[in-house]
């Protein structure tokens, strides 16, 4: 068990075995636990971790939830993650989802921390916009997120895993298969992920 003030960190990756590194002041250790299968990161942001254990089952109207992805130089990439988190407010019903970009592009992830907890965030949850858990969620969300946590003390948060191999994602790639080979048919317009790019046809 760790001290109240302790720093918690989890890193946790789907290889059968469950690694969690665990910050104590300047010391720390990496432990192997038996495990299912699992992904996520953590802190508790001086709520120590029993705190964390009790708020981490659910999310409620109290929890701001940021959604994060890369960020582009391209203005109509970076307006598609706020559509997608207008659908997830609409979809979930949560009254905190703000949009952030890793990079290259505003809101950055403190923008977003510091907005959620003016709404009256007491929890925040990052979830990254990402397919795998690559050097950006390992290193870089952590990092940034740490720092912009930092004005906010007492604000536990966690970084979820990011999309992963999850099943659904199965069905999403084939709708998108389906619809695009229905828009070469002419049977479809291009949908908004293609639309006015010319990119959805064959090529000979």
């Amino acid at each position: 068990m760790i001290a109240g003030n302790s720093a918690i960190a989890f890193n946790c990756f789907p290889t059968g075995q469950r690694f969690c590194k665990m910050s104590h002041s300047e010391t720390s250790k990496l432990h192997r636990l038996p495990s299912q299968s699992t992904l996520c990161l953590a802190t508790g942001n001086g709520k120590g971790d029993n705190y964390f254990s009790k708020a981490v089952n659910g999310v409620d109207d109290r929890d701001g939830i940021i959604i994060v992805d890369h960020g582009s130089r391209r203005q109509e990439s970076n307006l598609m993650l706020n559509d997608f988190v207008a659908m997830f407010r609409e979809k979930t019903k949560q009254s905190i989802v703000e949009a952030a970009h890793m990079e290259l592009a505003d809101p950055s992830i403190k923008q977003a921390f510091d907005s959620c907890v003016r709404q009256g965030a007491n929890r925040v949850i990052v979830s990254p916009f990402f397919l795998s858990p690559g050097r950006h969620w390992n290193q870089d969300i952590p990092s940034l997120t740490a720092e912009a946590a930092k004005e906010h003390p007492g604000v536990p948060y966690i970084i979820t895993a990011p999309l992963g191999l999850h099943e659904l994602l199965v069905d999403i790639m084939t709708d998108r298969i389906s619809y695009c080979l229905s828009h070469v048919a002419g049977e479809k317009d291009e949908c908004s992920v293609c639309f006015g790019t010319g990119k959805c046809r064959l090529y000979d």
